[in-house]
């Protein structure tokens, strides 16, 4: 009989890292279900928590943060490309895309989760950056991921015009900064395991049955 286990997945929805990861967790645990059934709980990161409402270009924000020139920006983005490939999602970020804050994306999810669509909405959001190129903190392209996710449109421009949940996303920011957390994705398991990083579908499906096997 499988046992069930918790998941804090610790990421940003401008994270390509974090969609890649997510995919392959989600596969290694289709490949474990045999002996695993997870509860998946999507927790707060912001990158670039003091992004200005307009954003920035993508290659120029890389270019400021990590010193990448453009040519190392471009071959990066065809990497990243090419790995979300693999775990079958597409990945349409080019020179012209831009980074956004993030943090009213994270209230929604907080929203979302009590009304039990968080994964759905999670998935959404990062198709809407990443496939869609679509600005994650304009509130009309949240509330239209809400409604794609089945949850009520009105009620999350409600609680995006509101400013509800604020509090509680900085609480969970703090905490797992806290706990040591400073790059994601980070996954969580059982409180006790740590995995960082998008890994591949087999490094993940490993740790699952190494976890597993110590249940």
């Amino acid at each position: 009989m499988p046992k069930p286990i918790r998941i804090d997945f610790v990421s940003d929805v401008s994270c390509p890292w974090c969609i890649i990861g997510l995919k392959s967790l989600e596969e290694a645990l289709s490949r474990t279900a045999d002996l695993v059934t997870a509860d998946i709980i999507f927790q707060p990161f912001e990158l670039n928590p003091a992004m200005p409402p307009e954003g920035q270009n993508i290659a120029e924000h890389i270019g400021e943060k990590y010193g990448s020139s453009p040519e190392q920006s471009a071959a990066n983005r065809q990497m990243i490309r090419e790995r979300a490939a693999d775990v079958g999602f597409v990945m349409a970020m080019n020179e012209n895309s831009r980074i956004y804050n993030t943090f009213d994306a994270h209230r929604l999810l907080h929203w979302a989760a009590l009304q039990e669509r968080q994964p759905q909405l999670k998935h959404g959001l990062f198709k809407a950056y990443f496939t869609d190129g679509l600005d994650p903190s304009d509130h009309d392209v949240l509330v239209a991921a809400a409604a794609n996710a089945g949850l009520d449109g009105e009620a999350a421009r409600e609680v995006l015009s509101s400013g509800r949940y604020a509090e509680e996303v900085r609480q969970a920011e703090y905490l797992w900064q806290a706990r040591g957390i400073q790059s994601v994705p980070a996954i969580v398991i059982n409180e006790r395991y740590l995995i960082s990083g998008g890994q591949p579908p087999e490094a993940f499906e490993s740790a699952l049955r190494g976890i597993a096997a110590d249940l």
